[in-house]
């Protein structure tokens, strides 16, 4: 515990890190719609590649996906992929053709049998 506060405590305040301005945010956004683009255009292929959190995507996206993850920090990346996956979710269960819908229907009082 000691290690980590002596190595955040060792960072200057003062640094502006590059991959947070707002050029390379930009190029970070670019790549990962490129990316997602691919994925949604290659949707049909079964996806054989892991990304992290477990986003599975096509290998015809391999090349997007490693421009993606250079041009983005890796917890970023974890971050788009979680709400990527979250969206899709959402949507597929929104989208669902065979949920029932509207109020359920329950038995009517004159169809239970008396006891005897």
């Amino acid at each position: 515990m000691a290690a980590v506060a002596e190595t955040y405590g060792a960072r200057d305040p003062e640094t502006v890190h590059a991959d947070v301005l707002s050029k390379a945010r930009e190029s970070c956004y670019k790549a990962r719609d490129a990316f997602y683009a691919c994925v949604e255009k290659e949707s049909s292929k079964k996806p054989t590649e892991i990304g992290s959190v477990g986003l599975l995507y096509p290998a015809e996206c391999k090349k997007s996906r490693a421009e993606y993850e250079n041009r983005c920090r890796a917890s970023w990346v974890k971050h788009f992929d979680r709400q990527y996956c979250r969206n899709k979710t959402l949507k597929r269960l929104l989208d669902d053709k065979d949920a029932k819908r509207g109020p359920s229907t329950f038995p009517q009082p004159s169809t239970f049998k008396t006891p005897s």
